[in-house]
């Protein structure tokens, strides 16, 4: 390959080359694009990371992949089909998490270099932690339609991947949700947390169905509800859509009725919802618009025709019979995990979306609109993503010539400024953020809280959504009194108690690590009454993450970038950029940080 033809690199580059060993994280669009470019230039050892399996909407600008590799390893297709052109490299495919154990501090340190190409937020803060323990360059890329960046970020030299706070999801009030739904994206959030009530990890913050048991509902269906469920003591018992579906053996027939027939007519008892708004038209099973028509003409790929109820219907029963014989399949108490290459999963969320917008007069839309959407993808450009891919394996080779320094990061514009510049650089390397919760040297936050109102249950939200954390075990600073483990039982008895009640006070400081991710922060308690809930804080000027709060519904169309959280393979595009300004002389001018309460997972919902 390039590396061995005789002129083309000099005799040091040549020899680093030759002893190198490269991780790529992620085989999607840009991730391909990497290890083409590693293979073509002759670096000898490769190791590729990906969990995910092929799609057919990968097919487009994933190049490595054909129609034959779908449902297939990303991974080891993209090792089959690189050492195609080059058969004398050795390549090591994993088709994995990279936030597996299998993958700690030792894994990373044998690498010369690990270059990122991952789809979410998560994986990224992960690596990049990794990568901080064991001291190795990372060359971050992204995309986000034509635009795209390459950064590299080095221990002590560069700003981390966490130094800056990345923008917020934007999310939309519960009743919004739930109740009045206006566009596409209000059906998917909705069709989402129906598969999580369901099947996935049931989360009562995302009810996907008005309460027809809560006595305060207006209309008469609260009141039918409050005299005919009462106990004899005057409770109301709530059954959970789980135990419900279950009991109906998740028949499909009878889940229809009630998503979209029974509460439907429940909302339009709720009259003042519908004064200014049109209201929604239950739909019964036995009569379906669409059903005797055939499928209309579509000349494009059949995921990007949209389905007629009828058809939504028939895709809902066959995807709700799959997902419960997996469910079944899986250890008791176990749950599925939504994920848009899933096949039933997928289809399943486009079937319930587009039922419940046809109710509520919303325009349907194909499978592969409601996939971009519910997966949060920025729609990729194949040329951007080469692009950056071929940037960031140039900066590969500077590193490995001793020219850090001028590793500065690199910004893709969508079209030439007024200087023709379509390729903006920074002047010099970005230094770290002294205060930053991950990279400084002591690692120090506040965590304002009401400390006779938050539990340790609440505790261990704000580690693993404001901090980033997989596995947080916290200790007391001076006493090594064991406040929370990550082994599982080993504190949860104390889960609804307050952090006063288990002795903790304003001032007192935790010593909070991740072992997964090597990472240790040393957290300050600070009294404060007014606090509802929790926020993090190191100074003015580097807003921290705080806990979901409500906001108004903002029209967004859902491609949003997802947050941080404690488990999520949820999925982006193969973005997850800082997009900057220019000065009159066509420099990067970085944009100060807005002032930021919180990051948002997937679709956080608030109840109004």
């Amino acid at each position: 390959m390039v590396a061995r033809i005789a002129g083309v690199f000099d005799e040091k580059l040549t020899e680093a080359i030759a002893n190198s060993k490269i991780l790529v994280v992620g085989a999607g669009g840009i991730g391909c694009e990497i290890l083409k470019n590693l293979v073509l230039t002759g670096f000898p050892q490769i190791e590729i990371i990906d969990l995910d399996t092929i799609d057919v909407s990968n097919l487009n600008r994933q190049f490595l992949f054909h129609k034959e590799h779908v449902g297939k390893s990303k991974a080891q297709v993209a090792k089959d089909s690189a050492l195609s052109f080059n058969p004398n490299v050795n390549i090591v495919a994993h088709h994995d998490s990279v936030i597996s154990n299998d993958y700690g501090v030792s894994y990373f340190k044998q690498f010369n270099i690990v270059m990122n190409a991952l789809d979410n937020r998560v994986a990224r803060n992960h690596v990049n932690r990794m990568c901080l323990a064991a001291n190795v360059p990372l060359i971050e890329t992204g995309t986000a339609g034509y635009a795209g960046q390459v950064e590299l970020i080095k221990k002590g030299l560069t700003q981390c991947y966490e130094c800056q706070p990345k923008a917020p999801q934007k999310t939309f009030p519960g009743c919004t949700i739930r109740n009045t739904p206006s566009e596409p994206i209000h059906c998917i959030v909705w069709a989402k947390h129906l598969f999580n009530q369901l099947f996935g990890e049931e989360d009562p913050d995302q009810d996907v169905s008005p309460d027809t048991e809560d006595p305060e509902a207006a209309g008469t269906a609260g009141k039918s509800a409050l005299s005919s469920q009462q106990t004899e003591s005057g409770n109301v018992e709530r059954k959970s859509t789980r135990t419900w579906a279950a009991e109906t053996n998740y028949n499909p027939e009878k889940l229809f009725t009630k998503l979209f027939g029974d509460d439907i007519k429940y909302l339009l008892s709720m009259e003042n919802l519908w004064k200014k708004r049109r209201p929604p038209t239950p739909l019964s099973w036995d009569n379906l618009p669409g059903k005797g028509d055939a499928p209309k003409q579509h000349s494009g790929l059949p995921d990007q025709r949209v389905w007629s109820v009828h058809e939504c219907a028939e895709v809902f029963a066959a995807s709700c019979q799959a997902l419960q014989a997996e469910l079944k399949g899986r250890p008791e108490g176990d749950h599925l995990v939504w994920d848009k290459d899933d096949k039933s999963a997928m289809d399943f969320v486009t079937a319930c979306a587009n039922i419940r917008a046809y109710i509520f007069s919303i325009p349907l839309k194909s499978r592969f609109e409601v996939k971009s959407m519910a997966g949060n993808i920025i729609p990729a450009i194949a040329t951007a993503n080469a692009i950056v891919a071929g940037l960031a394996v140039l900066r590969a080779q500077a590193i490995l010539k001793g020219e850090i320094e001028s590793c500065t990061s690199v910004y893709l514009r969508p079209k030439v400024n007024h200087r023709g510049q379509l390729f903006v650089p920074e002047r010099t390397l970005t230094a770290p953020n002294p205060k930053c919760y991950v990279c400084a040297p002591k690692p120090e936050v506040a965590l304002v809280c009401n400390l006779k109102q938050l539990t340790l249950k609440d505790l261990t939200a704000a580690f693993k959504e404001g901090l980033n954390m997989q596995a947080p075990d916290a200790t007391v600073e001076g006493k090594g009194l064991v406040v929370l483990s990550s082994e599982p039982g080993e504190t949860d008895h104390n889960n609804q108690k307050t952090l006063e009640e288990i002795g903790l006070n304003d001032g007192c400081a935790l010593l909070v690590d991740d072992f997964l991710q090597n990472y240790e922060v040393r957290v300050r308690l600070q009294q404060e009454d007014e606090e509802n809930s929790w926020r993090l804080v190191t100074d003015t000027d580097a807003p921290m993450p705080g806990p979901k709060e409500e906001e108004p519904a903002n029209g967004s169309n859902g491609a949003e970038e997802p947050k941080p959280g404690p488990s999520r393979t949820n999925h982006d595009s193969d973005s997850d950029m800082e997009i900057i300004d220019e000065d009159d002389n066509g420099e990067p001018v970085e944009k100060p940080p807005k002032r930021r309460r919180k990051e948002m997972s997937d679709e956080i919902v608030e109840i109004c």
